[in-house]
């Protein structure tokens, strides 16, 4: 019997003593008699004992450790354990020694021993490695959260029950998931919630803020308790994330309060403040993720928010604590610019993270670029360390993914790309965490289904700079492994390889949004590809979450015109995302002669390689057809019995869509439950309402509709006959005429009004929809900020008499400057003004519609001092410009967008 000593120091801490067990394990399972022992060994005692010996240890905290580096017997050959790095190496007097900087790097540096006895069999002789992260944290998010709203409750507010979240109180589950972390070594685990405090602290001062019974709460308590504990004898952090200001609705309704306020109150400051200093003296191990935008105006009031409230309470719970680490606070950067909150904070607490979207809420790129390259880059130069959100991944669902080489790019990117030290990733069906979307009985778990999903973020997360070609032989030998012979390996990594690459790049080519507003596997309308404005697309999509290229009319337009093309175009997407679909199923297809076992699950992927090539072949007809109708557009000048032969070839393209879309929708009767994990209004492309549309069969008779009209169109203008929408043509619209104007004031500048401009001077609201009228005007934007808290005074001259255009926003909230009203304020129709002339004239992405009104001056200088809150100066036209009221709505729908042909 092989004997070994496992000597470590007294009163291991929690994470040190896991680390052991598992070492004990490993040497237990290959044959050892382990021996593991308190000991008080030093530098001239530890040879006294006979045999093997291990010495676990802190280096920063061990006696031995440090006398033996500092008589070189304990020498690295690389860089010296910190943090969570570790040192395993085997010293004179038959000694190994496993040194940690930290607890963390102990547990690490015994779990890499641990898994080389396992794989050799036996406490290797010589060794002498050391290993530490690249990222400082590298863990999932799991949601809280539920997809359907429960009235009068609103969006994210979900007491936590075991009626509405069962999968929570399972601790089988939560082992399961935290070894399985602990094997990719993560160090971190992101609980998202609305606003979880009503269901996990009492507070003596708002006894009704508690919404949940006395026995629901006990039950949080000891379940939150416990997951924290186990969490952090693995290395985890737990951080629970909440928005910000939510309330509780027994609050809400006791003090007559809106269960999500845009600004800071008394009330809610001091209960906020009381809920955190709980939080924190019940679960001081357990950090905080802070989402300052969205309901509150946190351009605004973020930095006294955060600081005089959130930090003040954590500050206070933390005061009579003894935690050995301070627990991480991290400050999303969604709908908010943070370094002034961050700035501030930082000398009242410095163990503080940001966190911005990787490619918006889908997978696109591993080369993110434009606006989101900067904001990455602005918070990775903070005093912080800074997170990447890989974010809900609308783009992929409900399909598998695991194609290791462009995660690794991904990841090598977040590092040198993006400047970014964290990784925080979304399950690839998030709104429905633990179940898979498969349709099996009982119903797979995500933990199991997409295994290779996390192990490979978290596998790059530690080192993404590992050699490309080890890495290849690396996930061969992971899935012969599983699936019974390194040639089937070989094929199912082809497989992944070649599908991981087909989504990123059909959305980023070809989508409306990156954002959760969009299934991409349920297709597009021929109305969202040719007429993308009329469904407001997302800028950033194209302009930061995708490589250089070109969108379809752009393409179309430059290929009319005889000039150069730039960066991706369309008809090399299709052909590369082609390329990749038939490789992917040339690769499964091989591999289902070589798996030997795990059938079920080779099946079910099986399964998806076929149904990413049929969901390929859609759009690639699709995108063939809309490349021939808008070249027709182009062509055809308004003259649309001309080049039908275009549209003729588009119906051929648009038939071979339907035929794979209904293979697509048979096979997916048979395999999935559903297309995406957020059911709900919100999801709009292809086909309003996610929670109808949530499955290809509801769509197919939208498509099969589409091809209908598209033909019956068609055969209309071969007639001769003049579709309905064609005789109903209106005076076309112009845009107004303007008029110059001397800007006087500092605090503001001139513009350009048109789709995709910034309206304010601070952060990064853009116009999304324009009316033909404003289109070219010359603007004035202003520091929204200002507006709202204070307002602004904007100083021109008029060479003339003018009229001056105001945009007011179509919402009652007090950020926004109100018309005025005839009823408060006799003078409100002096300048005209009261009424309208554009209803819904402007849209801007995320923020309310806007109407536009205008106001007589005559020439000369003029101090516009509006009032209180945020509102637009788009443009100055002249006084005598005769203006045509009209509801604009932005429904683009035009004769010259051809939607006519498909609806």
């Amino acid at each position: 019997m092989k004997t070994v000593t496992l000597g470590y120091a007294p009163n291991p801490a929690p994470r040190v003593e896991n680390g052991i067990r598992l070492l004990k394990q490993a040497l237990l399972d290959c044959g050892y008699e382990v021996n593991a022992e308190e000991v008080s060994w030093t530098w001239d005692s530890y040879r006294s004992v006979q045999g093997r010996k291990i010495f676990v240890g802190n280096r920063k905290e061990s006696d031995l450790l440090q006398q033996l580096e500092e008589r070189d017997v304990l020498l690295y050959h690389t860089q010296a354990p910190e943090g969570e790095g570790f040192y395993i190496a085997t010293c004179p007097g038959n000694l190994a020694s496993v040194s940690g900087g930290s607890d963390s790097g102990v547990l690490y540096g015994c779990l890499e021993l641990a898994g080389r006895v396992r794989a050799e069999g036996f406490l290797p002789e010589d060794i002498a490695y050391g290993d530490a992260p690249r990222f400082s944290l590298r863990g999932p998010a799991i949601g809280l959260q539920k997809t359907t709203v429960e009235p009068p409750r609103q969006t994210y507010e979900y007491p936590i029950t075991p009626t509405r979240f069962p999968w929570f109180y399972d601790r089988t589950l939560w082992q399961e998931f935290l070894d399985m972390l602990l094997e990719q070594r993560c160090n971190i685990v992101y609980l998202w919630s609305g606003h979880p405090f009503s269901s996990l602290v009492k507070l003596a001062d708002y006894p009704e803020a508690l919404e949940v019974t006395e026995e629901e709460f006990a039950l949080n308590v000891e379940t939150f308790s416990w997951v924290a504990q186990e969490a952090d004898r693995r290395g985890i952090w737990l951080v629970l994330k909440f928005y910000n200001i939510h309330i509780p609705l027994p609050f809400a309704e006791k003090h007559g309060l809106k269960l999500h306020q845009p600004k800071p109150l008394p009330l809610t400051s001091d209960y906020y403040k009381k809920s955190i200093a709980s939080f924190v003296r019940s679960f001081p191990n357990v950090g905080l993720m802070v989402c300052l935008g969205e309901a509150l105006q946190g351009q605004i009031y973020g930095v006294e928010w955060f600081n005089e409230t959130i930090l003040a309470g954590l500050l206070e719970g933390l005061k009579d604590s003894n935690v050995k680490e301070k627990p991480p606070i991290i400050l999303r950067s969604h709908a908010i610019e943070p370094q002034k909150v961050i700035e501030a904070a930082l000398p009242l607490y410095p163990n503080l993270y940001t966190e911005a979207k990787y490619n918006g809420e889908s997978l696109t790129t591993y080369t993110p670029r434009g606006k989101w390259l900067d904001i990455h880059n602005r918070l990775g130069s903070l005093k912080t360390i800074h997170i990447v959100n890989v974010h809900i991944l609308a783009n992929l669902e409900p399909f598998r993914y695991g194609a290791p080489s462009f995660i690794q790019k991904c990841m090598q990117a977040a590092k040198y790309r993006l400047k970014a030290n964290g990784l925080h990733l979304y399950p690839l069906f998030f709104w429905d965490w633990p179940f898979s979307p498969d349709l099996a009985e009982p119903r797979l778990k995500q933990l199991d289904r997409d295994w290779i999903w996390f192990a490979a973020w978290f596998r790059y997360a530690w080192n993404p700079d590992r050699d490309p070609a080890a890495e290849r032989n690396h996930w061969i030998d992971v899935l012969g492994q599983r699936f019974g012979s390194p040639e089937a390996g070989e094929a199912i990594l082809d497989a992944y390889e070649a599908s991981g690459e087909c989504a990123p790049k059909l959305l980023r080519r070809f989508g409306i949004t990156e954002g959760n507003r969009q299934t991409m596997s349920l297709g597009m309308t021929m109305s969202q590809l040719t007429n993308p404005d009329r469904h407001m697309p997302w800028p950033d999509l194209w302009e930061s979450q995708s490589p250089q290229g070109e969108r379809l009319e752009d393409y179309v337009i430059r290929e009319l015109k005889g000039e150069p093309h730039v960066g991706e175009t369309p008809p090399e997407i299709i052909a590369d995302v082609s390329r990749h679909a038939a490789d992917a199923v040339h690769a499964i297809e091989k591999a289902r002669k070589l798996v030997k076992r795990n059938w079920d699950e080779f099946d079910r992927l099986f399964d998806d390689m076929q149904a990413i090539r049929l969901m390929v072949n859609v759009f690639v007809h699709k995108v063939q057809a809309a490349l021939l109708i808008l070249t027709y557009k182009g062509r055809a000048q308004g003259e649309y019995f001309t080049q039908l032969a275009l549209l003729e070839e588009a119906a051929g393209h648009l038939e071979s869509s339907l035929k794979s879309y209904r293979a697509l929708t048979s096979l997916t009767e048979k395999t999935y439950l559903f297309a995406n994990s957020m059911q709900t209004p919100q999801r709009k492309v292809p086909i309003r309402n996610g929670l109808e549309y949530k499955h290809w069969t509801a769509c197919l008779p939208v498509y099969e509709l589409e091809l209908e009209h598209f033909q019956f169109h068609l055969n209309e203008l071969k007639s001769g006959t003049l579709p309905e929408a064609l005789k109903n043509m209106k005076d076309p619209i112009v845009p107004y005429g303007e008029v110059p104007f001397t800007l006087l004031s500092g605090n503001a500048e001139t513009y350009r009004v048109e789709k995709e401009a910034q309206v304010f001077v601070d952060g990064d609201i853009h116009i999304v929809g324009c009316a033909e009228e404003l289109d070219g005007l010359t603007g004035i934007r202003f520091s929204q900020m200002e507006a709202g808290l204070s307002g602004v005074t904007i100083d021109i001259e008029l060479n003339h008499p003018s009229k001056v255009l105001i945009g007011y926003f179509n919402s009652k909230d007090e950020q926004w400057l109100q018309v005025p009203s005839l009823e408060e304020n006799t003078h409100a129709d002096d300048l005209g003004g009261y009424a309208p002339v554009l209803q819904k004239g402007l849209r801007l992405y995320a923020y309310p519609s806007v109407n536009v009104h205008t106001f007589r001056y005559e020439a000369g200088r003029h101090s516009l001092d509006l009032g209180k809150g945020a509102y637009l100066i788009l443009g100055v036209i002249p006084a005598n410009h005769e203006i045509r009221p009209r509801n604009v709505e932005h429904k683009n729908d035009g004769i010259n967008t051809l939607d006519w042909l498909y609806e």
